[in-house]
């Protein structure tokens, strides 16, 4: 069996599903599956490429209907980053995301610190955050430093 970490088993898959109003299905279960996976924020279409290899019959209307039906039952959240395609992450904590200019990776950034929330005036109420981060990551920090040193 999967660890839980890889996978969700399938009756809380289920579960989730139901609860909106979805039904599981092997498809579902594959694409949850390859995000829970890496946890990299994949595009679409990376999920399908993904998917493809376990369920070569998948298609990408499949996929992107079983991001949506996953995103709708909140096991999935969908990220906008910048103007590309949408990401989609299953990390439903709160949490920023951090993309690097050099790699164009996407990572998890934890704001629990208390000086990075905004301060809001009075009576307003906070329903959902997004925050994006830009910069590099530690290695493209450091060969970017590495080849600047070499000139």
């Amino acid at each position: 069996m999967k660890s839980e970490r890889a996978t969700l088993p399938d009756r809380e898959l289920n579960d989730r599903l139901a609860a909106s109003g979805l039904r599981f299905t092997a498809q579902r279960q594959q694409v949850l599956a390859v995000l829970l996976k890496r946890r990299d924020h994949p595009t679409a279409e990376e999920v399908f490429i993904r998917a493809k290899s376990q369920m070569p019959d998948i298609s990408m209307a499949t996929v992107y209907n079983c991001l949506d039906a996953l995103t709708q039952c909140g096991l999935v959240r969908q990220v906008h980053m910048d103007r590309g395609a949408a990401r989609y992450c299953p990390n439903m904590s709160d949490h920023s995301h951090f993309r690097c200019e050099g790699c164009g990776r996407v990572h998890d950034i934890d704001l629990a610190s208390e000086a990075l929330r905004p301060h809001l005036p009075r009576g307003f109420q906070v329903s959902h955050s997004e925050v994006s981060l830009h910069g590099l990551c530690a290695d493209c920090a450091r060969n970017s430093a590495a080849r600047s040193s070499a000139k």
